[in-house]
């Protein structure tokens, strides 16, 4: 019985540390600045990167494995990108795909695919007002401790 636990409990410690995690990872405020300074958010369509950094903190908290079903829709990654306009996941009927790419890509931990359908998205609506959780967390607010310290 106990050497039967003992490989029990050493086959899931192996998996945790082999598997791919299911949580993401969670970008640290200040990382997430520089890459948004890096990919030149500032000043694009009228935005600053504290706006950015406010948009990603309301939609995934920073995560990006995040992962939300609507029903009809999903949003999936660090922005939240919605399968109905942006990505094709397979399941959602009559999508428009404008990103051109599968939705399962933002769930990695590279983002700079979520980097640029986020822009495509942007540049579209000319501003954030496609993210509700900007439009109702960030919009006309004051900011600057989202970037303050980075």
């Amino acid at each position: 019985m106990t050497k039967s636990i003992l490989f029990f409990g050493f086959l899931l410690v192996f998996l945790g540390l082999t598997l791919p995690g299911t949580q993401g990872r969670i970008i640290p405020r200040c990382e997430l600045v520089k890459i948004f300074r890096n990919h030149g958010f500032q000043g694009f369509v009228g935005k600053t990167v504290a706006d950015w950094v406010c948009l990603v903190q309301h939609q995934s908290n920073y995560n990006t494995h995040a992962f939300r079903d609507e029903g009809k829709s999903r949003d999936y990654g660090i922005f939240q990108i919605n399968s109905k306009y942006w990505c094709d996941d397979g399941k959602t009927p009559g999508t428009s795909n404008t990103c051109r790419i599968n939705c399962s890509k933002f769930l990695d931990d590279n983002i700079e695919d979520d980097i640029r359908c986020a822009k495509i998205i942007a540049k579209e609506a000319n501003g954030l007002s496609r993210w509700i959780a900007w439009k109702k967390h960030c919009k006309g607010k004051k900011l600057d401790s989202y970037v303050k310290g980075c």
